[in-house]
């Protein structure tokens, strides 16, 4: 699942928290940019499930949503670290979110699907919009920064006591808790 680091990362538990993820290893010089092209923006959106047709980016769109994934993430990781929001920040995802995003439809199997001639600015201001409704909605103090000192993904923690301290367990759970083992060994 995560062995290509460019790979999208799904784990977020929100689209928004997704959409963050594009941009990888934030700790790391030089970083993981997975959206390095239009069409890597465009796949992201397939791969999302945000639509199941390809859809245009130009170079300026991509731009845009380059700045609009790193305006959700600085609200993200300040509402996991119980910081003050950064207010240009909030003007930027504001300003996606009032956009129209595309129509949604309910299909007869009775799920909701973005059917209604996509385009990506319409996709992004979904993303957007989903980002305000999670920063401002009751979840949004359960969002977390992954606990690996090798990731800086941002999740939605969702179990029941509110505890989950990694992104992914299946990758940095199982890292973290083999480095422990290792240690644990050695001494």
């Amino acid at each position: 699942m995560f062995h290509d680091e460019a790979a999208f990362r799904f784990v977020g538990g929100r689209v928004s928290i997704d959409f963050t993820a594009t941009h990888g290893l934030r700790w790391r010089d030089p970083s993981v940019e997975r959206i390095p092209a239009p069409a890597d923006l465009a796949r992201w959106f397939l791969e999302a499930g945000l639509t199941d047709i390809p859809v245009p980016v130009s170079a300026s769109t991509l731009r845009g949503a380059r700045e609009l994934r790193e305006a959700l993430y600085r609200l993200m990781r300040g509402r996991a670290l119980e910081e003050p929001l950064d207010r240009r920040a909030i003007d930027l995802v504001n300003r996606w979110a009032a956009k129209a995003p595309p129509a949604i439809r309910l299909t007869a199997d009775g799920s909701a699907k973005l059917l209604v001639a996509p385009t990506a600015d319409g996709l992004l201001a979904f993303v957007a919009r989903d980002g305000v409704d999670l920063l401002g909605g009751s979840h949004a103090n359960r969002l977390r920064e992954c606990s690996s000192d090798t990731c800086t993904l941002i999740y939605l923690d969702t179990s029941r006591a509110g505890s989950r301290r990694w992104c992914s367990m299946e990758v940095c759970g199982s890292r973290d808790k083999m480095a422990r083992y290792r240690r644990r060994a050695a001494d």
